[in-house]
């Protein structure tokens, strides 16, 4: 069981650590989609580059920022029944919810994107555009890295 608890108590960390810095990627992310728009209209010019650094940063935001808004309860749920619920009952439906639910899913999305990530690396995948970034083994690598976070 002591291990089970570190186990969890670094990935609460890195949930939080994470949390704080994809804060601050929405940010850069809309800063960089200004600069390219302002490239692209103002000056007839842009970056596949930095088109792909954005998509890059959204793949970020919403597969590692997944893991806090569970644990911050800032994820999407029906609400018509559970504000109504009593805490203990919100915490059975949380529990159930996660056991049911988002267990299976992790463990489906961890299982399948193995070969696919591995590849990946294997080749070290670069992008399919000209001048785009060549990291997206990278990219990929933070799919199993988000159903292990879940």
């Amino acid at each position: 069981m002591p291990v089970l608890r570190a186990c969890v108590h670094y990935i609460d960390i890195f949930t939080d650590r994470s949390g704080r810095l994809l804060a601050w990627l929405v940010l850069v992310m809309a800063l960089l989609t200004t600069v390219v728009v302002v490239m692209r209209y103002g000056f007839n010019t842009g970056s596949i580059r930095a088109q792909e650094a954005v998509i890059y940063m959204h793949g970020c935001l919403f597969m590692l920022g997944m893991a806090y808004a569970l644990k911050s309860g800032a994820h999407v749920r029906v609400d018509i029944f559970y504000r109504n619920f009593s805490p203990r009952a919100q915490a059975w439906v949380n529990s159930l919810g996660g056991i049911v639910f988002l267990m299976p899913l992790c463990a489906f999305i961890g299982f399948s994107s193995w070969n696919y990530v591995n590849e990946s690396w294997l080749v070290r995948e670069t992008s399919a555009d000209p001048g785009g970034i060549p990291a997206v083994f990278l990219l990929k690598s933070i799919i199993p890295l988000m159903a292990l976070n879940l």
